[in-house]
């Protein structure tokens, strides 16, 4: 198992694929950080123009990371196409089933590959919360946010709720990932057909009808990440989202164990 997780590491931190992911979380991470406090006073808003974030929901206990739960979405599809591509692309290349000469155990080789991408996702969700904060703490006296209640004991229990809230979010996303690339064995399906339904599908079914974002699971995930909100209950989306996971995971560990590791 120690094997399989470092061998998986291994293409993880590529310069290409390490350095590229993680740039792309900490733009997304900074942008968006910066926005709520740059736009604070903006006529149409620093956020959603239906759920604005006010000068006193930064400067609560938890305003240090509200830029970084409200980013834990994009986190989550980034960490979706790194896992999707990371799983996907070994049909493609036919390198599964070299692996599988030295690792028989398939089951044990999902696994370590699992527990590797899961490390990879922990550090980008670490290193995105570290400059959220940091940005948030350098932008508030400019937008005249006091940062009092920020580090108070409050405050840094907010903060270690909202990394955990994060990480779970975006690992959940990441299984989703691996869940469609076993499923459909080409990185290119995987993240596209993912990509489509996170990004698009369900924002629009949430428009037409936003009953239905109490059901969609990326929703639940994104929820997760924000610790709840007005629409969807923390524990509901826990719930839902480990029940959608865990059928698909169940499925594609069937799969994964019975088909043949040829695309």
């Amino acid at each position: 198992m120690i094997r399989v997780i470092r061998a998986e590491w291994r293409k993880l931190r590529r310069p290409t694929l390490f350095l590229g992911t993680i740039g792309a979380a900490l733009f997304f991470t900074g942008l968006f950080t910066s926005l709520l406090f740059i736009l604070i006073d903006s006529p149409r808003g620093n956020s959603d123009p239906a759920n604005p974030i006010s000068r006193e929901m930064l400067a609560s206990f938890g305003g240090a990371v509200i830029g970084f739960t409200n980013v834990g979405n994009l986190l989550g599809i980034i960490a979706y196409c790194v896992f999707a591509a990371q799983t996907a692309q070994e049909y493609t290349y036919g390198t599964l089933r070299n692996l599988l000469v030295r690792q028989p155990g398939r089951m044990r080789l999902l696994a370590g590959k699992l527990i590797s991408m899961k490390l990879f996702a922990l550090v980008m969700v670490g290193i995105s919360g570290i400059l959220a904060i940091a940005i948030s703490y350098i932008l508030a006296p400019g937008a005249k946010v006091a940062t009092d209640l920020w580090f108070t004991s409050d405050g840094r229990t907010e903060i270690l709720q909202a990394f955990i809230n994060v990480s779970i979010s975006v690992v959940g996303f990441g299984i989703v990932g691996m869940i469609m690339g076993l499923l459909l064995r080409s990185p290119i399906s995987s993240i596209s057909i993912g990509v489509l339904w996170l990004l698009i599908i369900e924002n629009l079914l949430g428009a037409v009808k936003s009953s239905t974002l109490e059901w969609l699971p990326g929703n639940q995930l994104a929820v997760i990440a924000l610790g709840g909100n007005a629409a969807v209950s923390y524990t509901h989306a826990m719930s839902l989202a480990a029940l959608y996971i865990g059928v698909g995971a169940l499925i594609a560990s069937v799969l994964f164990s019975r088909r043949d590791v040829a695309n």
